[in-house]
């Protein structure tokens, strides 16, 4: 069953490759059918084998030889790691496709902030309805923390103004986007959950940008 679940998150992860390369430009994830992005050729079935396409293609369009991005076979093999990873955790419970959903979301979120430096409104406020949603189907799940419509709703309004302040105090150094984020992952985990991960997030980001601050100074 882990083997499943793995093959279907490299799946997942060719679309969620899509969605990346598309809302950052305002594309639609439905139509057209998938196609290479600079001769615009339509993408065939060999070509769209997740990791494999890439690997037989040499990282390299089939029909004009552009090379494609290295992200592409990442995201897929992140993807398929993640949904493995979850079923051997959760099994094949409930809590099993609600932890698939917010990876889903979270590995977009974070791909397009890396390449773009943007979270984008398209991606976090529909998901912001989607934990809102899922809160109200998880009170007391085994493994997922007690999160219900009221927890979900304290969660995201208290990381929400957590993040808000720095924000309005020093907005050069955060984006909007970054307090979105913070509702967003205290609707997902509710209260006082939320602000636990949020905590732990900032610190642990905090950690990662002084490492990389003291890595440039040696350099």
């Amino acid at each position: 069953m882990i083997a499943l679940f793995t093959l279907l998150g490299l799946a997942v992860g060719s679309f969620l490759n899509l969605c990346i390369d598309r809302l950052p430009r305002d594309e639609s994830i439905i139509t057209p059918p998938s196609h290479c992005q600079a001769c615009g050729h339509r993408l065939g079935f060999f070509d769209l084998i997740p990791v494999f396409s890439y690997i037989w293609l040499r990282g390299r369009c089939r029909y004009c030889g552009t090379a494609l991005p290295k992200r592409l076979p990442i995201v897929e093999l992140s993807s398929a790691c993640i949904f493995g990873l979850l079923c051997w955790n959760y099994g094949l419970h409930p809590e099993l496709w609600m932890s698939l959903i917010y990876a889903s979301i979270l590995l977009v979120i974070f791909v397009i902030d890396i390449e773009h430096g943007l979270i984008l409104d398209k991606v976090i406020y529909p998901s912001m309805v989607v934990a809102l949603i899922l809160s109200t189907f998880w009170i007391g799940a085994s493994g997922w923390p007690d999160v219900g419509v009221l927890s979900a709703l304290l969660g995201g309004v208290a990381c929400f103004a957590l993040m808000l302040i720095p924000y309005l105090a020093y907005p050069e150094g955060m984006g909007r986007g970054d307090v979105k984020l913070a509702a967003f992952g205290g609707l997902a985990t509710g209260f006082p959950l939320g602000i636990i991960a949020l905590l732990v997030g900032v610190v642990g980001g905090g950690i990662v940008a002084l490492a990389l601050l003291v890595t440039r100074v040696r350099g």
